[in-house]
């Protein structure tokens, strides 16, 4: 059952992330020129913490 907590928050931490680094393109340009950094470093961020609370959560 964790593995299907673990998939339905990397989809919606996906979609997060691409939201924020959306609206962080409207406020800069810096973002556009590193897109796939600034993604990334989001990502990962969101996805380290989610991950331990589920985690602790389940575990």
């Amino acid at each position: 059952m964790e593995i299907v907590y673990f998939t339905l928050v990397a989809i919606v931490l996906y979609l997060a992330a691409d939201y924020i680094v959306r609206r962080l393109e409207t406020v800069s340009d810096w973002v556009r020129e590193y897109r796939a950094l600034v993604f990334f470093a989001v990502l990962m961020g969101l996805a380290l913490t989610s991950f331990a609370l589920i985690r602790n959560m389940v575990a």
